[in-house]
């Protein structure tokens, strides 16, 4: 694209922003590749909860849970995709329920979405780079195999990977551009680093098909065989952030397009990513009760280290493979969710909205003030971990329960209105719409189910599963600040009544 196309494209995205709304803030410097990969970070997104794989089942739930959930999320992903290029902004699906449902019901479906975005991202965001820090403890592990951190030492290394975060996206932000082409090439080189390594080394030896492909052992969960499967698929919600892209609308050129295929090749790209990350792992893997035994609940350095046959080769593929992509991730997800934030205080719904929803232009258009308070709430929920890590790790739940209702609502508006809004999507799903958006509602619905149950039974205050606990806390929350300020001062996105579609006449009515 030379200078000339880019103005042009600027210029047209500019005028369907102003269109919708907004006024352009954010310099448009993001393109297709940039984004399509660095949020899901497919090799850390299933190695950090590898062990909740290993208690559902192991091998064939790894490789064939990761399948189904692939297949499920593309209808998700296509839903989404679908109507993001009709609305291409920052404020991705709140703006959407707006958009979408009847005068009567918009403001309110907009709030409750709102919120469960911004909740969603910052839960999301303080899940990675926890992650990131408990694998920093599992790569320790590897030539420290007894030593065992304490929560304070494993919360400061949170806080480092937070800082390193936060002056990359506050400091560098016109960097990350090619940052993110350099977590994608890292993403996969790394893949065919581990391939390679792990199949040629086999230090424990080599498993037949059979084994890498078929073998499943429910008994480490307690569960009927059924539900065990379904709860060693949880790593594979890696996928649950892929509404996420949406929040860098309006730092993407030709937000309309580029989008769409974002959201919907991430799907397929990170499915094969994963298939090839984890048959060679599959095929070497070692013995489950030395792996689920590792004192930091994160056995992936010691597995690596067990297929390799030394510390080193270990050490060199947890760094490569998992600690990398965990960094650059974090950084993805800061962006994200601090875009999140800033999109939602712009629409008068956050407290101090004004000082959140500024620009620093000086820094290259960086939300910091909103930045600041993302991380700020994550580092005071973070201290959750130092009293219990059970309830600590209901955060990840949260997450992805807040993501997913935040996506299901848009599309079951749509599709309470027979999807009249949607004839006229750029990206258009035709006559299978009905169908794929009803499918993933309902796969939304199962999760969301799934995200609120023990990995293990019999449940003990240890095992136990508070994510539906803090889920609904933030709705306490979120419900009291509507009566307080939300019901007097917010009106939602700042849309002209005329210009507004008569689709919505009906749905949620």
């Amino acid at each position: 694209m030379n200078f000339k196309d880019e103005v042009n494209v600027d210029a047209v995205a500019q005028d369907s922003l102003e269109k919708l709304g907004y006024k352009q803030e954010m310099t448009r410097s993001r393109g297709l590749v940039q984004i399509l990969f660095t949020i899901m970070a497919v090799p850390f997104g299933l190695t950090s909860p590898i062990a909740t794989s290993l208690i559902g089942g192991g091998p064939a739930v790894m490789i064939w849970g990761w399948i189904l959930v692939s297949v499920l999320t593309q209808t998700l992903a296509l839903s989404l995709a679908e109507i993001c290029s009709k609305y291409p902004t920052s404020a991705g699906t709140y703006y959407w329920c707006y958009r979408l449902a009847s005068p009567r019901t918009r403001l309110l479906a907009s709030w409750i979405n709102g919120w469960l975005t911004v909740v969603g991202g910052w839960t999301v965001d303080l899940s990675v780079k926890f992650a990131t820090a408990q694998l920093v403890v599992a790569g320790a592990g590897i030539y420290y195999s007894e030593w065992d951190a304490t929560a304070l030492q494993t919360y400061m290394i949170f806080l480092g990977v937070t800082a390193i975060a936060g002056i990359f996206c506050i400091f560098f932000n016109r960097l990350l551009p090619t940052i993110d082409i350099i977590c994608a090439c890292w993403t996969g080189l790394g893949i065919i680093v581990i391939s390679i390594c792990l199949l040629a080394k086999a230090a424990v030896g080599r498993h037949p098909a059979s084994f890498a492909l078929g073998n499943f052992d429910p008994s480490f969960s307690g569960w009927t065989p059924g539900w065990s499967f379904f709860i060693g698929t949880l790593p594979a919600y890696t996928f649950s952030s892929i509404g996420m892209i949406t929040h860098m609308a309006e730092e993407v050129y030709n937000p309309s397009e580029i989008l769409p295929k974002a959201i919907t090749w991430s799907v397929p790209i990170g499915s094969l990513t994963g298939v090839l990350f984890l048959l060679p792992i599959l095929f070497t893997l070692p013995d489950v009760n030395t792996l689920l035994q590792v004192p930091s609940g994160q056995p992936i350095g010691v597995m690596f280290t067990l297929i390799m046959g030394s510390r080193a080769g270990g050490f060199g593929l947890w760094f490569i493979s998992i600690f990398g992509i965990g960094i650059f991730c974090s950084m993805s997800t800061s962006c994200a969710g601090s875009r999140a934030t800033w999109a939602f205080a712009r629409d008068k719904a956050i407290p101090f909205h004004r000082r959140f929803s500024k620009i620093d232009p000086s820094l290259g258009d960086v939300p910091v003030n909103a930045y600041a308070l993302s991380t700020v709430i994550q580092v005071l929920l973070g201290l959750v971990y130092l009293g219990s890590s059970a309830a600590f790790n209901a955060f990840a739940g949260v997450a992805v329960m807040c993501h997913g209702a935040s996506y299901a609502m848009p599309i079951a508006i749509s599709l309470m209105d027979a999807r009249r809004d949607m004839h006229d999507a750029p990206f258009n799903l035709g006559s299978f719409g009905t169908v794929i958006n009803a499918v993933a509602v309902l796969w939304i619905m199962f999760v969301t189910v799934l995200f609120s149950m023990p990995a293990v039974i019999p449940v003990t205050m240890w095992s136990m599963n508070y994510a539906s606990v803090v889920f609904g806390g933030f709705g306490v929350i979120s419900a009291a600040w509507y009566m307080i300020n939300g019901q007097f001062y917010y009106r939602g996105p700042p849309i002209q009544e005329e210009s507004t579609s008569s689709s919505g006449s009906s749905a949620l009515n």
